[in-house]
């Protein structure tokens, strides 16, 4: 049982609710500085909400850069300083490749006495495509990528294209979507309005495709079953007066 990479798509149908999908889809992507294997990294919008994509800039620039032990941090440092060059040098890839940038997260504004912290503020591209850094590697920071489709089915299509299959989202108010998207989507942790799925522990935390090597997933029923050694017993009872006879085809045959 081995979790690996992940690269986690939400789909944005238009009947959704606008502010609910800006609000969760900033949350899911800068939340933790993006550092955590369920965050939203990919947003795919369908038709007319590609138009929400500027307002998702303008609210994760409205977040608080800083020390995370401050109340008033939204979002705090990065793990190491080479995770900030990482992060920094996929957001200027992303600039170079044409992706259109929204909103630039490197060099926040921050305390004076956190200047020489491992800060990375939200960033937000649009116009994102396949092929593009941005894109195909697993960022770790607060960067969130929108991508615009056309329709529903494209939209999934683009998603179960993608290497890795840990979690995904869709937002919308169609039942009839919802259950199209759970049926057809390729991914491990699947939510419905919901942008990080993470289940409880009594449900296995179950990845797809290159998210998770192994038989079994992890917790739940999977991890009870991953801990279990199976015994199987086949026992025979009979009346005190009964003798088995003889039988090359086993006991319990007759």
């Amino acid at each position: 049982q081995c979790n690996l990479g992940a690269k986690n798509h939400a789909i944005v149908l238009p009947d959704a609710d606008p502010e609910s999908v800006v609000n969760q889809l900033v949350g899911a992507s800068c939340g933790a500085a993006g550092q955590r294997c369920m965050a939203i990294s990919v947003a795919v919008f369908v038709g007319a909400s590609k138009e929400w994509i500027p307002k998702i800039a303008e609210a994760a620039g409205k977040l608080r850069v800083g020390p995370g032990n401050a109340s008033e941090t939204d979002v705090g440092p990065l793990i190491s300083k080479q995770a900030q060059q990482r992060v920094e040098q996929l957001i200027g890839s992303g600039v170079d490749e044409g992706a259109r940038l929204l909103l630039d997260g490197r060099k926040p504004s921050l305390p004076d006495a956190n200047q020489d912290g491992y800060f990375v503020g939200p960033t937000i591209f649009a116009e994102v495509k396949r092929g593009m850094q941005i894109y195909d590697n697993e960022i770790f920071g607060p960067v969130l990528a929108c991508v615009e489709v056309d329709s529903f089915d494209e939209a999934i299509k683009f998603v179960n294209e993608n290497p890795f299959g840990n979690g995904t989202a869709v937002f919308t108010r169609s039942g009839a979507a919802a259950r199209k998207f759970i049926d057809e989507i390729e991914a491990g942790q699947v939510g419905v309005n919901v942008p990080i799925p993470v289940p409880l522990p009594m449900f296995s935390f179950t990845g797809n495709k290159k998210s998770i090597l192994g038989d079994l997933n992890f917790y739940g029923k999977a991890g009870v079953n991953f801990f279990t050694q199976l015994k199987t017993v086949t026992s025979a009872w009979r009346d005190d007066g009964y003798i088995e006879k003889l039988s090359t085809a086993g006991v319990g045959a007759q």
